[in-house]
């Protein structure tokens, strides 16, 4: 239209002015762009540094011509409804996100299914996708192994279950059910129960061994624990249950902050007084835990940091085709608050 103003149009950054911000060879930001793994760590730092300030973008259709490689990787979630209400999923996101992103790498994020699998497999073999993340497995999902049979690059949010080998990126939730324990004993509680996640899942494992290992440690062999999904509804029925059988409990480890949560408004219901009557301890430090009441106590696995290791892990791999399986595993803390 006549008089209309049209901004004109924003100059791209070039590997040239990336190099002059970081005083380094033009090549050099090349092979960091590129994701060669020769370069030196500092200088690495140095080139992306420069690479934020000036707000540079890898021109993806150029870089997958000379690295073969597509610019893009999965995020395989549980293809369970729940997973749009555990905020355990979007600090996942969150985590994988801010180290994709200043990339230019990609992210499809999927569903875990039987038709998942096959076009997931296809995509990677194909080279449409450059590798995938796995979050949540279970012990009878057949995906972590089709890929690591395949030589296909994987990362496992979590350990793999039986003897699979496969890098992973994990918590020590062992560790953590025990600081859960030792601080209900260390509070003055002596009638323990814990509710656990599903135990096909590896980290539902751990934490009720950790748990039960714990307990024996304080003189206990037969702590009670009851099943549940990781859901606030299977804390909901988990607590009914432990309350029906085991009425005089006074101290709960749940595997959960999101069963945690649906946890306490039956112990509330029952007239059990949290934490004067029944001290709760949760596993996650998700935005739940804030959000019960009271706030609660809590096992904090850093999953925003866990996420963005399972992204380099999975990036060294498809640089580094024949690197060796490795794990990374976290410590976790303990966060108190007014539940326990």
């Amino acid at each position: 239209m006549p008089g209309e103003l049209v901004a004109p149009p924003t100059k791209a950054v070039t590997l040239e002015e990336v190099a002059r911000v970081a005083g380094v060879s033009r090549a050099t930001v090349s092979r960091v762009v590129n994701r060669v793994p020769t370069v030196d760590d500092d200088l690495r730092q140095t080139v992306q540094q420069a690479i934020d300030a000036t707000g540079y973008r890898p021109n993806l259709a150029a870089r997958s011509l000379v690295t073969r490689r597509a610019g893009s990787v999965a995020l395989v979630l549980p293809d369970e409804v729940r997973i749009f209400g555990d905020p355990f999923f979007g600090r996942v996101v969150e985590g994988v996100m801010g180290v994709v992103q200043p990339l230019g790498v990609h992210l499809v994020v999927t569903l875990a299914g039987s038709s998942t699998h096959e076009h997931l497999v296809a995509d990677l073999r194909q080279g449409r996708l450059d590798g995938a993340i796995l979050i949540h497995t279970h012990r009878g999902d057949p995906l972590p192994s089709m890929l690591a049979t395949m030589r296909l690059p994987v990362v496992l949010s979590g350990r793999p279950m039986g003897s699979l080998r496969v890098s992973h990126v994990d918590v020590d939730h062992a560790a953590g059910a025990r600081l859960a324990v030792d601080h209900l004993v260390g509070i003055g509680r002596r009638r323990l129960a814990t509710i656990t996640g599903p135990l096909d899942n590896p980290s539902a494992i751990d934490r009720l061994a950790g748990f039960r290992t714990a307990m024996a440690d304080h003189g206990v062999t037969d702590a009670p624990h009851v099943e549940g999904d990781f859901s606030s509804e299977s804390g909901a029925r988990a607590a009914r249950r432990l309350l029906a059988e085991h009425p005089d409990l006074d101290g709960l480890f749940v595997a959960s902050d999101l069963m945690a949560h649906g946890a306490l408004p039956v112990l509330r219901r029952a007239g059990r007084r949290v934490p004067e009557d029944v001290a709760v301890v949760g596993f996650d430090d998700s935005v739940s835990a804030l959000h019960c009441d009271p706030p609660l106590t809590t096992v904090r696995q850093p999953v925003e940091d866990m996420a963005a290791e399972m992204v380099r892990l999975l990036l060294d791999h498809v640089d580094r085709p024949n690197r060796p399986v490795s794990s990374v595993v976290f410590s976790p803390t303990f966060v108190v608050r007014q539940s326990a």
